[in-house]
């Protein structure tokens, strides 16, 4: 499957699951909520990057275009109108960037609305306070290998960017290209590209920044992981919630 048919799958999967919370509006906000904790939880995870100089940009980029509960409905809506152009237009590892992101995005959606429909499951009794009531979404949830999949496309996401700063010529194409691209319709996929080789090349500039920073993501996620499948719940709620507290 070549690279637009892929976004264009990826982009109709998550408006499929958008439709499907419009028709559903108490799902709608509960999704919500997940996504809204979820940014909270890692803002809290990573209040320590977050202050760095040297981690803070890449921590707030993957916190704003990957963790974050913004509503990302117009970057989709130009990925599925340009998936075609995107070959013409962009370099072989750009699209191969755009192509994983489209892929991570639709995984994540579908897993969000898994923990939304968990989320409504779990009021009442199980729901003393969020940190809780995430705790027991997400063991009903499950799909420890698709959250371990999710995980690993983070990473590479973070992999790639910094790969692309290592092409040479390639951040002055971009910027002789965001006319082009704001021309046609591309302005989101541009924005993010820009950003990402701008926050990952200063990153780079870092000798082992990269390494450090996608080290230390993932070591934390994976505990968190971990730490939701298989610790206590009552402990695993107390965590969360203190790391809630620590969210800046």
């Amino acid at each position: 499957m070549d690279a637009a048919q892929t976004i264009r799958d990826a982009i109709a999967d998550v408006t499929a699951l958008r439709l499907h919370r419009t028709g559903d509006p108490a799902l709608g906000v509960a999704v919500g909520s997940v996504k809204t904790f979820q940014a909270r939880r890692f803002r809290g995870t990573y209040a320590d990057l977050m202050a760095s100089p040297a981690f803070g940009p890449a921590a707030r980029f993957f916190l704003e275009e990957l963790y974050s509960d913004t509503d990302y409905t117009d970057r989709d809506q130009q990925f599925g109108r340009i998936a075609g152009t995107l070959q013409t237009m962009f370099p072989q590892p750009v699209v191969n960037t755009a192509v994983a992101l489209a892929v991570l995005h639709a995984q994540t959606e579908e897993l969000d609305q898994d923990m939304g429909r968990a989320w409504l499951a779990h009021e009442g009794a199980d729901a003393a306070n969020d940190a809780a009531r995430y705790t027991a979404a997400w063991r009903a949830v499950g799909q420890r290998h698709a959250r371990q999949q999710q995980l690993q496309r983070v990473l590479a996401m973070g992999t790639d960017l910094a790969r692309l700063t290592r092409t040479p010529g390639l951040r002055m194409m971009l910027r002789m290209m965001r006319g082009p691209a704001n021309a046609a319709g591309m302005g989101a996929l541009q924005k993010f590209l820009e950003t990402g080789f701008d926050t990952f090349g200063q990153l780079a500039r870092q000798r082992g920044g990269v390494e450090q920073f996608l080290a230390t993501i993932e070591q934390r996620e994976r505990t968190l992981m971990d730490q939701l499948f298989d610790a206590d719940p009552v402990t695993c709620g107390t965590e969360l919630a203190n790391t809630l507290g620590q969210a800046r």
